[in-house]
């Protein structure tokens, strides 16, 4: 019974940790974290990202420009730059780990305890990966929110809006928080069983005492 959850849990924590890693991965490149349209010029959609702003025009024409220098950029775009590297490289070895400690592979298969290591080692860090996606991606849209609501800014300016990299960011910070939060607790369940202690039965009685008669020292001497 417990085999079984085992083996479906590490199945489901792995597929969760793979598909959350690749959405932070997607996120961390795409320019699609904020959105802008602009009123006086419908035909045009400004998009940013980490790394570039595009201008998508009716034609279906996308014109991209990098970032300037990184110390021009806001504190949020900054530190969010760093956080996505970080969840992604945790991601990967968070998913190395869990992998080489499944059942299902043969490494340190005499040595159940370091499997067992690896498993919760991975889980671990799949659950930091998860929580580095959130972070920034949680950061930039409070202040999406805040610029979008600020009142001393005149209504005719066009605002920043959600992006679809914001809420795959948090798909993919979830996934990865769930999948690693799946492996780790399937470690609870693999344990090896101990075997059972043999059990004590009494030695037959010799075929000569089982009428239960008994002989007594004289008498043995004459029958010798």
């Amino acid at each position: 019974m417990a085999g079984g959850w085992r083996a479906r849990a590490q199945g489901g924590g792995m597929l969760l940790a793979l598909l959350g890693w690749i959405s932070s991965c997607v996120t961390t490149f795409v320019p699609l974290w904020k959105n802008l349209n602009l009123d006086l010029n419908e035909l045009e959609v400004w998009n940013m990202g980490l790394w570039q702003v595009c201008i998508t025009q009716e034609e279906g024409v996308v014109e991209c420009q990098a970032h300037g220098s990184f110390l021009a950029l806001p504190p949020e775009l900054r530190i969010s730059r760093l956080l996505m590297c970080l969840s992604n490289g945790l991601g990967l070895l968070g998913c190395l780990l869990a992998a080489l400690g499944l059942e299902g592979w043969r490494t340190c298969e005499d040595k159940p305890g370091r499997k067992r290591q690896l498993l919760l080692g991975g889980g671990v860090t799949l659950g930091m990966a998860g929580i580095t996606t959130l972070v920034p991606v949680s950061w930039v849209a409070y202040n999406t929110v805040l610029d979008f609501w600020d009142e001393t800014v005149p209504d005719i300016v066009p605002r920043w809006e959600f992006g679809e990299a914001t809420f795959l960011g948090w798909f993919a910070g979830a996934f990865l928080a769930a999948g690693g939060l799946l492996l780790a607790c399937s470690t609870r369940f693999t344990s090896t069983a101990t075997p059972l202690a043999p059990t004590c039965r009494q030695a037959p009685a010799a075929p000569g005492l089982a009428g239960g008669h008994h002989l007594h020292p004289k008498n043995a001497d004459l029958v010798i």
